[in-house]
């Protein structure tokens, strides 16, 4: 069984870019779209961010840094080597 649907009557297609209804001149003015953000919007930008870096830290190791504190305190381990190897790292995390 087949079926067949006849037109009703003639229909005019759309032309390209041109949708029903809609009058304006696409592009006429040339303005730039502009975005406002109020300062509590960025203040809650700014907290967001913070708190994504604190999550994505490594967790802090207690023993790590009791080790650390112990050595710091050593007046004997804070030598020139240990300053300058350590500043070298600081340097090395900033402009890596």
């Amino acid at each position: 069984m087949s079926m067949t649907v006849n037109r009703i009557g003639h229909v005019e297609p759309i032309p390209p870019g041109k949708r029903p209804g809609r009058n304006e001149q696409v592009g006429g003015d040339n303005k730039a779209d502009t975005i406002n953000l109020s300062a509590d919007a960025m203040e809650k930008a700014e907290k967001y961010q913070v708190i994504e870096l604190i999550q994505s830290a490594p967790d802090m190791d207690d023993a790590r840094i009791a080790e650390l504190r112990q050595k710091i305190d050593d007046p004997a381990y804070l030598n020139d080597k240990v300053i300058n190897a350590t500043a070298e790292k600081i340097l090395n995390a900033w402009f890596a």
